[in-house]
């Protein structure tokens, strides 16, 4: 079963040489040309924007990979907040916000200011391939029976956990609110959750929480453009074989 990804022949010929997960970039256009380079099909988990350098390059590189059919992004919380922005919605001032925005104001940059928008428009918030999702924040078990509402309209519920992730009643000291991991003991037995978001690992490398429920989750934001680096993994290709 598949979820906002359309699987034309092109797309499963790209799946069969493997899939690339690439976690949050955040602007670090150098690191995302790294992770790009290569012929398996990419998803990235959202968050391509705001904090690093050069968001409107990576906004460009993943809109060029989009139109060959090489892969796709998943809307980030991140990514919805620029969307939102360019669709002329007053949101509250957010400094990593604007200075994406400021990037994409400049005049190299026209052709992304003039053409994201209805990239940022058609990512999916999750994608679900056989046994394994693919979301920003985190799993919902809904998102195995619904497909994914769109990124830039209502937030409903599970819009919301999968660009927030899972909330406590509680206000962190930085203002934001504070996040748990209960949902990861929901995973059903024999799913795999990639998502990024949350920088979890203490060691710079993608980290593997197990579930209660005998599933797990994969968390990838290793802090691209924001003193960290860019993680990604690589499925085999098998992962199709395996699908079918």
């Amino acid at each position: 079963m598949d979820r906002g990804l359309e699987l034309d022949e092109n797309v499963k010929a790209a799946i069969r040489k493997g899939l690339r997960v690439v976690g949050d970039v955040h602007g670090d256009l150098q690191a995302f040309r790294h992770a790009i380079a290569t012929d398996r099909f990419i998803i990235q988990l959202g968050d391509l924007v705001d904090y690093g350098p050069d968001s409107a390059g990576v906004l460009r590189a993943m809109m060029q990979i989009i139109d060959q059919k090489r892969g796709l992004f998943l809307i980030g919380n991140h990514d919805r907040k620029l969307g939102r922005a360019l669709m002329g919605r007053k949101l509250r001032p957010d400094p990593p916000l604007e200075e994406t925005l400021a990037q994409l104001h400049q005049p190299e940059n026209e052709d992304v200011l003039h053409g994201v928008l209805p990239y940022l428009d058609a990512a999916p918030a999750w994608v679900v391939l056989g046994r394994t999702v693919f979301v920003h924040g985190a799993f919902d078990v809904r998102m195995l029976m619904e497909a994914p509402p769109a990124a830039l309209g209502r937030v409903t519920f599970l819009l919301s956990r999968a660009l927030f992730g899972e909330t406590t009643s509680r206000v962190q000291k930085d203002g934001y609110p504070e996040r748990c991991l209960n949902w990861v003991n929901h995973i059903p037995t024999g799913y795999t959750i990639y998502c990024g978001h949350d920088q979890r690992s203490t060691n710079g490398c993608p980290l593997t929480i197990p579930g209660r429920a005998g599933g797990k989750a994969i968390f990838t934001d290793t802090g691209a453009g924001k003193g960290g680096h860019l993680a990604w993994l690589d499925l085999p290709p098998t992962f199709m074989e395996e699908l079918s």
